[in-house]
């Protein structure tokens, strides 16, 4: 079904337009896609809104020169569910769209007394995953799980995108070096630069010059200058010299931004003042130019002060640049960090009352039934992933998802931006280095344990199987995944009975 606006009522709703088109979290119902309130609509006349229903969260595909995925943006997916709720004003504001008019009662006392109840299943933040395994899963009744798929697609497809990136920076510039997140004016909203910066640090950046964030995260802001300053100060006082000296009259030693005319120059009065004790420098940074000839070249002329570069960097730049021999402390990343190729996230349904379901559509095939993630590890580094089902178990895999909702109530502890950070560290440092190298890297493989590959083939037969009753699907599948081993065990006992015979 296809939704078109009607003029009339978009002519009625001018004045009462908000042109800021900010965003609360009293907003957060609304902010969603309209058919994800017109298959409520469906759901609820159907008389099934309350099926329990299981949404699996997932990436089809890893981003084109990517070797994995560091898994971001739990947090806020979570306090979204906490806060979901319609106002009076808003179940108004959906009638008066008349886009509603055949929804009964039934529907919007759902959305007036609803709240989420249900559980969710997540990796934790700062975990690497790979294509085809559920970073998260809810399951809760069919019409919450499915009203909820637009933000949690919004929220961990970018944050999961800015996280990687900012792992791979760490990785290819090393422990060592500082690593400043200068994205905000870059970032495609207000709302995803507060995101880039979380995702950011987390994913193992030092620190952000977005004020908002840093605050709001308890952080403190780091930044320089812009040019304009340099040349402001320079054209009312005279020079550059008095410019940088003007600047450090408020903030003492401070790093100065040195590539608004002569870099080579400014370094050189910058070194005359640092060597004869008239200035303390915490650091220079360059913003342009050959970045390598430019950081030896002020290097040999302040060999004690950071060099700090910027200007459109990225890993394969920063990696480029340490080849090549590049005299760099430190680097401030903005654009390619907080844009770039989307993460490919999904939200698919895998179980609905307890029937396993699966997508069969041409090159977007999903896997049936509510699954697990187990990983396998040999010397530190990890060995294998093998997707299965919920209920299987493994004495030497780690069981990658975690139960961090139950019944809309969070049953684990908000985990702090350092403790994501580290756990972000150690899971780059667990993976292969062909999966993290930047040149065509290699992710690492994920099997299909037995119980998913045979449970997959049921459900295809049974989708093949036209008029199969209802129960009969349920029958199916009504073993439950912690049984499955015994079920495979049944089937393989059959197997070898009959080849006997």
């Amino acid at each position: 079904m296809t939704t078109l606006p009607d003029l009339d009522y978009v002519h009625k709703q001018q004045s009462q337009q908000n042109q800021e088109l900010n965003l609360s979290g009293d907003d957060y119902s609304l902010l969603t896609d309209l058919y994800q309130l017109t298959m409520a609509v469906c759901y609820t006349g159907e008389g099934i809104e309350q099926r329990r229903a299981s949404f699996e969260l997932s990436v089809r595909r890893l981003p084109e020169g990517f070797g994995y995925l560091i898994a971001m943006g739990l947090t806020q997916a979570l306090e979204y569910l906490a806060k979901i709720r319609f106002s009076p004003s808003q179940i108004a504001a959906l009638q008066a769209t008349e886009i509603f008019a055949q929804a009964g009662d039934r529907f919007w006392s759902l959305l007036a007394e609803g709240k989420f109840t249900g559980d969710v299943w997540a990796v934790p933040e700062g975990t690497a995953v790979f294509a085809n395994q559920p970073l998260l899963r809810v399951e809760a009744p069919l019409w919450q799980a499915q009203l909820v798929e637009t933000y949690l697609l919004n929220t961990i497809n970018y944050q999961t995108l800015i996280a990687t990136k900012a792992a791979r920076l760490r990785d290819v510039a090393g422990e060592s070096a500082t690593l400043l997140e200068f994205g905000t004016r870059r970032a495609f909203s207000p709302q995803a630069s507060l995101w880039a910066a979380r995702a950011a640090l987390a994913g193992g950046l030092d620190s952000t010059s977005n004020v908002l964030a840093a605050l709001q995260l308890g952080q403190k802001p780091s930044g320089t200058m812009a040019h304009a300053l340099v040349m402001a100060l320079s054209a009312i006082e005279g020079t550059e010299e008095q410019a940088f000296s003007a600047f450090h009259r408020y903030f003492p030693g401070a790093p100065l931004l040195i590539d608004t005319y002569d870099t080579v120059a400014a370094a050189q009065r910058l070194a005359e003042k640092v060597n004869s004790g008239e200035m303390q420098l915490t650091g220079v940074r360059l913003d342009s130019g050959d970045l390598v000839i430019l950081s030896k070249q002020v290097r040999s002329l302040l060999p004690g002060v950071p060099i700090f570069a910027s200007g459109d960097l990225d890993e394969w730049e920063i990696a480029r640049l340490k080849t090549a021999g590049a005299q760099i402390d430190g680097y401030g990343l903005g654009t390619r960090l907080v844009t770039g190729s989307p993460v490919n996230g999904v939200y698919k349904l895998v179980d609905i009352d307890g029937i396993p379901v699966m997508k069969q559509s041409s090159g977007k095939v999903t896997y049936p039934g509510r699954k697990q993630i187990f990983r396998s590890f040999t010397g530190g580094k990890v060995k294998a992933d093998r997707l299965g089902l919920l209920g299987e178990s493994s004495v030497e895999e780690e069981p990658l998802l975690q139960l961090v909702v139950q019944e809309g109530e969070r049953v684990q502890p908000l985990e702090s931006l350092a403790t994501i950070r580290q756990r972000t560290a150690a899971s780059v440092a667990s993976l292969p280095e062909q999966t993290r190298r930047l040149d065509h890297p290699v992710a690492v493989e994920v099997e299909i344990s037995e119980g998913l590959r045979v449970l997959t083939e049921e459900t295809k037969k049974r989708r093949r199987t036209s008029g199969l009753p209802q129960a009969t699907a349920k029958d199916a599948y009504s073993y439950g995944e912690a049984s499955y081993a015994q079920r495979l065990s049944a089937t393989r006992c059959a197997n070898v009975e009959k080849d006997a015979k």
